[in-house]
């Protein structure tokens, strides 16, 4: 099963977000803050599409490499979630390195925030990836969908809606 970015953040933010993701049920699509993500990823750094390149390895595929400077920049609306980002592009990282590219470190951009993270890669992100990636295969091929967990994130889950259906709320 090939993993992807987009799984070690799920796996971050919510279980049952991951296995609904994995097993093909997305609401990405239907959803105004995934689009507006996608706008801000677009239109914050318009000049970037010049200069770098948007590049897929092993099935991740990074908003935009400096192979001059080797730097993978990744590009978040809100930083609600930061662990997820920094774990996301930790696995890029990863990726690259697993793939023969060296030395490469990244940077988590929040341009609302006006904040940017740099994000490395230690032997224990190392080790912690690989046990990662066991647990979202073990999440991902099970046949039931993990149980709802009541987030305070959830009200801006793409995935609310359908988690939500019939359930009445304690607010």
């Amino acid at each position: 099963m090939r993993i992807t970015g987009t799984h070690f953040n799920y796996f971050q933010v919510c279980h049952r977000k991951l296995w609904l993701f994995a097993n093909g049920i997305n609401m990405e699509q239907n959803s105004d803050l995934v689009y507006a993500g996608k706008l801000i990823h677009e239109e914050s750094y318009p000049q970037r599409s010049e200069r770098y390149e948007e590049i897929e390895i092993d099935g991740v595929k990074v908003d935009f490499y400096d192979a001059k400077h080797k730097v993978i920049h990744e590009i978040k609306k809100s930083d609600k979630v930061e662990q997820a980002h920094e774990w996301q592009l930790k696995y890029y990282l990863y990726v690259f390195e697993r793939n023969g590219i060296d030395g490469v470190s990244g940077i988590l951009e929040y341009p609302k925030l006006r904040k940017t993270t740099e994000v490395f890669l230690s032997d224990v992100d190392r080790e912690t990836i690989r046990d990662i990636k066991l647990k979202i295969c073990e999440i991902i091929s099970d046949e039931t969908c993990p149980p709802l967990e009541r987030k305070g994130i959830c009200r801006n889950c793409s995935y609310f809606d359908f988690c939500y259906a019939g359930e009445e709320e304690n607010e």
